[in-house]
């Protein structure tokens, strides 16, 4: 029983249409589901991803209309990063953004990979990552539709950065519980800070890490616009997923036990510097209710809020596509 690396990653946006064009229009992302949140449906919950929703591509954003900014700090997913085929699509990245003036750094080595950070509109702190040099969990497939060519498109989830003040409860819960491994550390930009470790799941490589700061300097963050809500790891299927439940059980963490989201199965927890975790099957996947040729082109609804289809639907603000 193994985790096979990070199924998603979901954040906050205050703009579900703003959202909508950045991710789709400039990083040429593929809207793979349009649906509401389950808990709170009268709110969108947009999934981007590779050409066909694959776990391990997916980025989502839950809508908060008028949430303020996030404040950065302690106790959080201080970073999310997307996978990029080579080092020339980390260039072609670099001169894309100075075109569409999006906030960016200069390209550097991180961990010996290329890496371009850069923000989106509302300040969410993110990476490209080379996968030059990556062995380990397959990539996906970006969208043959998609604005960015092809050879340069995204193509799934990087390494998740937590930033937490004891990294020893944290580093506790991946190996022990959740069974990383370590596999090695490099040097924080931040000046006498302590070295970046590496953990790595499943098959490893970028689809698989999990990056551990420790910071005693932070206030503990107050999570907004541009902040990340959890990150998801993949799990193979629902049955491995119920033993998952009855591990985190017996250790006496508190969980959400199984929950159905419809295009996959999950477990919630937080872990002790109180960063949300979640354990989510790989199925059935986003074809489930929608053609893969058109996914996210319509308003999708698991099937316990079809019913109510017209109440929410009066709730939502249409989403335009933007050229």
């Amino acid at each position: 029983m193994q985790l096979k690396g990070i199924h998603h990653v979901s954040a906050i946006t205050a703009n579900a249409q703003e959202n909508l064009h950045f991710y789709t229009k400039v990083l040429g992302m593929r809207l793979i589901k349009k649906t509401v949140n389950q808990d709170n449906p009268s709110v969108y919950h947009l999934f981007y991803g590779d050409e066909k929703g694959s776990a391990g591509t997916e980025l989502t954003y839950f809508e908060i209309p008028h949430a303020a900014r996030n404040h950065d700090g302690n106790n959080s997913i201080s970073e999310i990063s997307l996978r990029v085929k080579n080092d020339r699509a980390i260039t072609f990245w670099k001169k894309r953004f100075e075109e569409l003036n999006v906030e960016h750094e200069e390209i550097t080595e991180v961990f010996n990979r290329q890496t371009l950070r850069f923000k989106d509109f509302e300040g969410q702190r993110m990476a490209l990552i080379s996968d030059e040099k990556n062995t380990g969990v397959e990539s996906g497939k970006p969208w043959e539709k998609s604005p960015v060519p092809q050879e340069f498109g995204i193509t799934g989830l990087g390494p998740v950065k937590l930033t937490v003040p004891d990294a020893k409860q944290t580093i506790t819960t991946l190996t022990e519980i959740l069974g990383f491994h370590k596999k090695g550390h490099y040097p924080s930009p931040i000046p006498g800070q302590s070295d970046i470790i590496v953990y790595e799941t499943g098959e490893g490589g970028t689809g698989a890490e999990v990056h551990i700061e420790e910071r005693n300097d932070l206030p503990r963050e107050r999570l907004g616009r541009g902040g990340v809500h959890h990150v998801a790891f993949r799990v193979d299927n629902a049955d491995e997923l119920h033993h998952w439940i009855q591990k985190v059980q017996n250790e006496q963490m508190v969980n959400s036990g199984f929950v159905d989201r419809f295009y996959f199965k999950s477990l919630y927890f937080r872990e002790p510097n109180r960063i949300l975790f979640e354990l989510a099957t790989d199925g059935p996947g986003f074809a489930t209710d929608e053609d893969i040729e058109h996914l996210g082109e319509s308003l999708a609804l698991p099937p316990f809020l079809e019913p109510k289809r017209n109440e929410i639907e009066a709730e939502l603000k249409p989403l335009q596509t933007k050229q």
